[in-house]
């Protein structure tokens, strides 16, 4: 039979044999690909891929090196040991589509599985099949996905969420600073527009990233700084309030910040650099170890960490690197916003 003449739609639903098995271990051995394999069987090629997974071993050779190969035997018996203990068919079934989409978000996206789910239906994306976000949970912690595991992920949540509490009036270092307790309400209850929290992602030499996230659609905006000190973090403000002049005023009404000495020149920040004795923003600190007063800015850093891990020589970062997390941040679903991302909330 021509190659050409093998369909995979004849083979749907079936699962592999014993015989197909023996015949994949040999097309390996003469170096033909999964793809390859796939079409000579009529099969899919992930059906090929995922069976390699299933039956690969380690042998060892005559010299005692160690090197990974499909066994057709391990493969059948990993068959009939998941046969016996098989269950209701999975929900996913043989949507390789769906598949791949999540695997490429996954992997490649740095998406978390709740934010997959939320954005194919946010935005109407058409599968054979659908899955909620536990099921996707359920699916990646029995292995079921190409190079997915809980590795590749965000910390799973497994305790309860914290309830704040109010924290009272401590003394302070920074004791020129405009604590967080004189904030307005309108700040405090994110309705507005204009308000920000910022903070220092550090790495492993001086240069670090100046992160700004704004307070009630999670905008970021994100800076490589020399260093952590106050020149620096002034010369970021002086540079946004240039690029967006007047309109300055209205997108930075306030910034809330922790104690760190970088932030410490309360004046510097405020003040504007085109407007001599006037104020460009009003400052606001923490209090000393709360950062969930910073919440948001918290939750950024965090995702900006899945990029720039704890370690990173942030000096050799370029600056289109550092765009791209930006943009991939701002265009992150949110489920606070019903997956819509904070761009899309700008719109």
């Amino acid at each position: 039979m021509d190659q050409t003449e093998y369909n995979t739609e004849k083979r749907k639903w079936e699962q592999l044999s014993e015989r197909e098995r023996y015949q994949i271990e040999a097309l390996l051995k003469r170096g033909i690909s999964a793809g390859e394999i796939g079409k000579q069987l009529g099969r899919h090629k992930r059906t090929i891929e995922r069976e390699i997974v299933k039956g690969s071993v380690i042998q060892v050779d005559s010299q005692w090196r160690e090197k990974i190969t499909y066994c057709a035997d391990v493969g059948q018996q990993v068959h009939k040991k998941r046969a016996a203990n098989k269950g209701r068919t999975l929900k996913i079934g043989h949507d390789h589509k769906l598949v791949a989409h999540i695997e490429k978000k996954i992997k490649e996206e740095k998406y978390a599985p709740d934010a997959v789910i939320g954005e194919i239906k946010e935005k109407g994306l058409r599968f054979e099949t659908s899955i909620c976000t536990k099921t996707l949970y359920n699916y990646i912690d029995q292995g079921l996905f190409m190079g997915i595991s809980n590795n590749n992920l965000p910390v799973k949540k497994n305790r309860k969420k914290s309830r704040y509490q109010q924290v009272r009036k401590v003394a302070l270092n920074n004791t020129k600073g405009r604590s967080i307790e004189e904030r307005p309400v309108q700040i405090e209850d994110r309705a507005q527009y204009g308000h920000w929290e910022m903070d220092c992602v550090v790495g492993s030499t001086k240069a670090c990233l100046l992160v700004l996230t704004e307070r009630s659609i999670r905008q970021e905006m994100i800076f490589k700084i020399n260093c952590k000190s106050q020149k620096c973090v002034i010369e970021v403000i002086d540079k946004l309030e240039r690029r967006y002049k007047s309109e300055f005023y209205n997108i930075f009404k306030s910034i809330t910040m922790d104690n760190g000495g970088e932030f410490l020149d309360m004046a510097g920040i405020e003040n504007s650099c085109l407007k001599r004795g006037k104020k460009r923003t009003i400052c606001y600190y923490a209090h000393p170890y709360s950062a969930w007063e910073r919440g948001s800015n918290e939750v950024a850093n965090k995702l900006i960490r899945r990029f720039v891990p704890k370690g990173t020589n942030i000096s050799k970062l370029k600056q289109s690197e550092i765009k791209y997390i930006e943009r991939w941040i701002n265009n992150y679903p949110r489920k606070m916003f019903g997956y819509k991302s904070s761009n899309q909330m700008t719109a």
